[in-house]
């Protein structure tokens, strides 16, 4: 099981009366969220799936953003770097003079992104796995405890990852993970909803 902590509940109440004061940016389902140059977006509601195209033009997945977390293009050196919404999401965008100059935004920031970096470091963690089934295993967890919400069979994933966005972010192949989903259903420790969306099982309901 991959360890992450909790996030914050002071982070975000801080978060949420910056989107009070802000108008939101509305973004559908699958819409391209533009990186602009020293801005950064915060997720008030939605998830944002955060990806690149490597040197065989695959997409790989790299992170998630959900709601109080921020990313954008000051946040990474990758030339084809990517943002798009898996849901119907409202994201706040804030220019970086306008964090600099604002010191409990800044902080605010800076535990945000700690939990980013606590993630990404979970993903790493994973890949040094050396059995595929694990990995996914791990991976859903890892979704179920920082973004799942609870329901009478465990921990629900409001959020449609396609299986090659699995596999891309695992270093396996599609075929793989759903061989290794239809496993962990079997086993009962994976199922689907009526919205034939994915719930963990066996996880404690926060």
């Amino acid at each position: 099981m991959v360890f992450t902590p909790n996030r914050s509940q002071g982070l975000r109440s801080a978060l949420e009366d910056t989107f009070q004061r802000r108008g939101l940016v509305n973004l559908s389902a699958g819409s391209k969220v533009p990186l602009l140059r020293n801005h950064i977006w915060l997720v008030a509601r939605g998830m944002v799936k955060l990806g690149c195209i490597n040197e065989q033009g695959e997409d790989l997945l790299l992170a998630l953003a959900g709601p109080n977390e921020p990313f954008g293009e000051p946040f990474t050196n990758l030339d084809l770097y990517e943002a798009t919404a898996l849901c119907d999401s409202d994201l706040l965008c804030l220019s970086m003079d306008e964090v600099e100059a604002t010191p409990h935004l800044a902080m605010t920031l800076v535990k945000a992104m700690t939990s980013r970096m606590r993630q990404s470091e979970a993903l790493i963690a994973l890949l040094g796995l050396r059995r595929i089934e694990d990995r996914v295993r791990g991976f859903l967890e890892l979704l179920a405890e920082e973004y799942g919400q609870p329901c009478e069979q465990g921990l629900r994933l409001n959020l449609r990852l396609t299986h090659q966005d699995i596999a891309s972010a695992l270093s396996t192949t599609r075929v793989t993970v759903t061989r290794v989903l239809g496993m962990l259903r079997d086993e009962g420790w994976l199922h689907l909803d009526d919205q034939r969306q994915l719930v963990v099982a066996h996880l404690p309901q926060r």
